[in-house]
């Protein structure tokens, strides 16, 4: 396996004259399907690995959520037709003979990220299911059996550090927004939020789409007095931001017409557009370091769902980013570091057909003793592989 680090001519992310970054917070359509599937995936890890000692074939990365159909209004609307979620699309239903409970575990899991997430989507009531998992090839499955699990698909993935001011805020502000102390103090916020940041130089404008909660508004003018109150509230947050930025624009919900009465507010039954609004899909949503930065590398695998054992799709996204973050804090005088590593179908996972590292060092720093330091972290990572799946497989790492 051969290490290629390379130094970076290119100016930072922070650097550059405009950066846009955006977020999906937890309860956007896209963001649901890619958590309820990587739930399901880490569910029926837990169970291969209990009832046949290894985790077996699976991806569980091909989901679609339908949206369903609410009649909101202040006060309280109605839900009139729930949401379905569809799940697919490969696993191994049977063991030496004998059937896995697949569809049970992954709805079970499904359900449970709903009530801790979702707090007034019942999956009961508000979620259909249909489950549309088939089993693997048989040519795929055999990777599982091999001392050294092979890759299975060619396929790159990338990671970068460190986050620029621009992300960090981006992040910081949709996790504010979906904390249970910012509930607490605004009940009527949805977990349907998300977030678009543009710096212009030093000025950061943030355009903010927040699902309200109908039960909590009584008419239109209750609307706009406790949107304007959760403005001021993370108006005075972003204001500690300051030292970033010379300015930091903040704008709720800017479809809103105070002149269409109710019907130029953005309310919702269940704090989700998914009730009634838009669909979302697996792989659609936010990157493994929970941000869809423009301008950036990026993968468009979709990480959610997939196995933690083979599917490069999710391990080599997840370890460049972790690998790009060891580099940042570990090596003296890096600015900038991007990772890349890029599987051969059927190689083993812990040698890829590349593994490389694009540096930009601090000005006046030598080269040569970072790029060797970065070469060692990565060649350490790669050593480490099997330790790293099993945390992959117990949830360690957030993919979205």
């Amino acid at each position: 396996m051969h290490i290629t680090i390379e130094k970076s001519l290119c100016p930072s992310a922070a650097e550059l004259q405009t950066e846009l970054v955006e977020r999906k917070g937890t309860g956007h359509p896209d963001t649901i399907c890619d958590s309820v599937m990587e739930e399901a995936g880490l569910a029926l890890s837990a169970a291969y690995i209990e009832r046949c000692g290894r985790v077996l074939h699976h991806n569980l990365d091909k989901g679609l959520l339908v949206a369903g159909t609410t009649s909101p209004k202040p006060g309280g609307g109605e839900v009139i037709e729930p949401m379905r979620i569809i799940t697919g699309d490969r696993a191994t239903l049977s063991w030496n003979g004998s059937p896995l409970p697949v569809y049970d575990i992954v709805e079970r899991a499904a359900k449970t990220w709903i009530r801790n997430n979702l707090r007034f989507v019942d999956p009961e009531r508000h979620v259909v299911f249909q489950h549309e998992i088939r089993p693997g090839s048989a040519e795929l499955s055999d990777l599982f059996a091999r001392p050294v699990p092979g890759a299975n698909d060619t396929s790159a993935g990338v990671g970068y550090a460190p986050m620029s001011d621009t992300e960090r805020i981006v992040l910081e502000t949709e996790r504010y927004l979906n904390s249970p102390d910012f509930k607490r103090l605004f009940p009527e916020t949805g977990e349907d939020i998300k977030i678009m940041g543009f710096r212009n130089g030093r000025n950061l404008d943030l355009t903010v789409a927040m699902a309200f909660v109908d039960r909590f508004i009584s008419d239109a003018a209750d609307y706009f007095r406790k949107k304007q109150a959760v403005e001021a509230n993370l108006g005075d947050r972003l204001r500690n931001c300051a030292h970033a930025f010379e300015a930091i624009d903040l704008r709720i919900n800017t479809l809103d017409d105070p002149e269409r009465g109710e019907g130029g507010i953005y309310l919702t039954v269940l704090g989700t557009s998914a009730e009634g609004a838009d669909g979302g899909e697996v792989g659609r949503g936010n990157r493994v370091n929970g941000l869809i930065a423009f301008g950036r590398p990026s993968s468009l695998e979709a990480a959610a769902g997939k196995n933690p054992v083979s599917h490069v799709g999710k391990i080599y996204n997840v370890l460049a980013r972790k690998t790009a973050e060891r580099i940042y804090s570990e090596v003296a005088g890096v600015k900038e570091v991007t990772v890349f590593y890029c599987s051969r179908i059927g190689s083993p996972i812990d040698r890829p057909f590349v593994a490389s590292a694009r540096i930009r060092p601090e000005p006046g720093r030598a080269f040569a003793p970072i790029g060797r330091a970065a070469s060692a972290i990565i060649e350490s990572e790669l050593n480490d592989m099997e330790a790293f799946v099993g945390q992959l497989a117990r949830g360690c790492f957030p993919v979205c």
